[in-house]
């Protein structure tokens, strides 16, 4: 793994792997599991949304790989509109470049990563494992697609890991999101700083602080409300209502991460 890029190339590809590509700018990857046979399954907004009830909705669009208006051959049609879909890796990329997910970092690793979604501090279950469990999602899906609460970051991590945040009933730990709320988090945690100090260097410095131990804290790895949870299980409590897509929420876990990775 490097610590600027995870930048693969395609015949370095192992069924399991966790790949992802960047969409719009770099604002928002696409992520998913390759299961070998250039194939790739991942989770889309296809069939029934949630949505944020934001301007940020638009940028769900640029989870579908680019249509075109002949068919692939190679990938497979949905049929119930589950938002799970097998796709050829070219149209997974949409013209992107290939990127591989890193598990089980360092967290001086995790750390020195600027944008959230490209690793964790989680252990990666065998590629056998992975490979099976996104076949079974494929079949009887994910439940619905939000983009802070269940997105395809989301899926490709559970696939790797049967990792889930259960409380009360509520999913979601995708990297991304955290980075999304974690800008606006340090924003507002080192606000206060400016009675104390008027030094510009001091703010940002907090900030960076504040912003990385939220991602640290939120990380699927160190989070101790996760718990595993099989396929089976999981599209059971889907389907029944026990399960449910998660608000994000702030709490006081960054500021206590804070306090451990500051040097006494």
């Amino acid at each position: 793994m490097g610590l600027l890029s995870n930048r693969i190339s395609k015949e370095s590809l192992k069924p399991g792997d966790h790949v992802y590509s960047w969409r719009t700018a770099y604002i928002y990857a696409h992520h998913g599991i390759y299961i070998g046979d250039d194939k790739v399954v991942h989770f889309t907004r296809h069939g029934q949304e949630v949505g944020t009830g934001t301007v940020l909705d638009i940028l769900l669009l640029s989870s579908v790989p680019a249509h075109s208006t002949v068919p692939c051959p190679n990938c497979t049609m949905q049929q119930d509109g589950h938002g799970v879909i097998l796709s050829c890796l070219n149209c997974f990329l949409a013209g992107g470049i290939l990127y591989r997910f890193e598990y089980a970092v360092r967290p001086a690793l995790f750390l020195a990563k600027v944008r959230g979604g490209t690793c964790t501090l989680a252990v990666s279950d065998s590629n056998d494992i992975v490979v099976k469990r996104a076949k079974y999602l494929l079949e009887n899906g994910f439940g619905c697609y939000n983009v802070f609460k269940n997105n395809c970051e989301d899926f490709a991590i559970y696939c790797k890991t049967a990792l889930l945040i259960v409380d009360q009933g509520t999913m979601g730990q995708s990297g991304q999101a955290a980075s999304i709320i974690g800008g606006p988090l340090a924003a507002v945690l080192s606000t206060p700083m400016r009675l104390v100090t008027t030094n510009i260097y001091g703010m940002a410095a907090t900030a960076v602080g504040v912003y990385c131990a939220s991602r640290y804290a939120a990380d699927i790895g160190m989070r101790r409300d996760v718990v595993k949870v099989s396929a089976e299980d999981l599209t059971r409590r889907l389907a029944t209502g026990l399960l449910q897509v998660s608000e994000p929420q702030i709490s006081v876990a960054p500021i206590q991460a804070i306090q451990q990775l500051t040097p006494q």
